[in-house]
């Protein structure tokens, strides 16, 4: 048993070493530009898979999260928040997803593969290494409204999103929001900082002019 336990601790000391010499050594490369080992990368899609299952078990959508009125303001939201990355019906993700490693998804289908506590859950905190922030800020019941967008997109036409926007232009923007302090998302195309141009009459930010 002695022998057995000290074989034991002398591989653990050996995978540690080896692991520091292999942190310290700088052969790892963090560049955006050069993708995951397979390895790495299926390690780290179960951990995020599971964490979110997790942490997000129990969470049940509030009764009516999913009224009609309610998603038009989420509308809004998701097209100043997440279109960007995300792309949506009609509109492609900016310029800067495509130097994004992981690239975002694109959530067509994210109702298949997340329920509706897991999208809440997303939403609200975020995650790590893939520049998806917390929304927390913007409230609770914005985020389950969101979610609500999020179930209905599979299928969703270009002309159903841009009528969906225009209605929820009409509520003033995001519901919950201070419209006051509300700014167009950046125009891609120009990709102007510091400036903001509105899109064209009747078009959803990103959406082709």
């Amino acid at each position: 048993m002695k022998t057995v336990l000290l074989t034991l601790l002398s591989a653990a000391a050996l995978a540690i070493a080896g692991g520091a010499a292999f942190v310290y050594s700088g052969v790892f490369s963090v560049a955006a530009t050069d993708p995951h080992w397979g390895l790495t990368y299926w390690v780290m899609e179960k951990a995020r898979i599971r964490s979110i299952q997790t942490r997000a078990a129990g969470l049940v959508a509030p009764a009516g999260y999913d009224d009609p009125a309610k998603i038009n303001g989420a509308v809004g939201h998701f097209s100043e928040h997440c279109a960007t990355c995300h792309g949506a019906p009609g509109t492609k993700p900016g310029d800067i997803a495509e130097g994004m490693y992981p690239q975002p998804p694109n959530l067509t289908n994210a109702a298949a593969r997340y329920t509706p506590g897991e999208l809440f859950w997303i939403l609200k905190n975020g995650i790590k290494m893939s520049a998806m922030p917390s929304m927390a800020s913007d409230g609770d019941e914005l985020l389950w409204n969101t979610v609500a967008f999020l179930q209905k997109l599979p299928g969703m036409t270009d002309e159903q999103y841009n009528d969906l926007w225009m209605a929820s232009q009409a509520q003033g923007g995001m519901a919950g929001m201070d419209h006051g302090k509300m700014t167009m998302p950046m125009d891609h195309g120009s990709m102007n900082m510091g400036t903001s141009p509105a899109p064209a009459a009747g078009v959803p930010p990103g959406q082709p002019r």
